[in-house]
């Protein structure tokens, strides 16, 4: 039974990061399919704030800038959303241009259009979130002949 943690802990960490992998290619997807086909709209900067994140003292802090927005769509409709990550020379009350689509209008972003920034962010966070699968499975292979050798020697 002892054993059986050394096999699902990994697994279920592997589970873990095969969705955070799926989530990070499906936000590059997303922002990539709002930057070629969505519709420009501009979009007035409603409020700024950051967030921190880390422990501090021996630690890094990491602060993200989050800007709230707020634009009227082709159709009349006033949309309002929440995106981090935006330039923090983005003030309230600034004037943007936002890209959005249709039938999605609530994920419009503010980002300007960097297909290779997204590209080398996308990649990178995918190779760390293989290297963490590749040892998660060497994790599980170094279990497995471990008892396998503890086994041989039991009488």
């Amino acid at each position: 039974m002892f054993e059986l943690l050394f096999y699902a802990v990994p697994v279920l960490m592997m589970v873990g990061f095969g969705y955070a992998a799926y989530l990070l290619i499906r936000r590059a997807l997303r922002i990539g399919r709002t930057w070629s086909r969505g519709l420009p709209a501009e979009a007035r900067c409603l409020r700024m704030f950051t967030t921190t994140s880390g422990g501090g003292g021996d630690t890094s802090v990491h602060t993200t800038v989050h800007h709230v927005y707020e634009f009227t769509t082709a159709e009349g409709r006033s949309i309002r959303f929440e995106e981090e990550g935006g330039p923090a020379t983005v003030l309230e009350g600034d004037f943007v241009t936002v890209r959005y689509l249709p039938e999605r209008p609530e994920r419009a972003t503010a980002l300007p259009p960097s297909r290779g920034t997204l590209a080398v962010t996308t990649g990178l966070g995918l190779t760390f979130l293989g290297v963490a699968i590749a040892f998660c499975v060497g994790f599980i292979v170094a279990s497995h002949l471990m008892f396998s050798a503890m086994n041989d020697i039991t009488p």
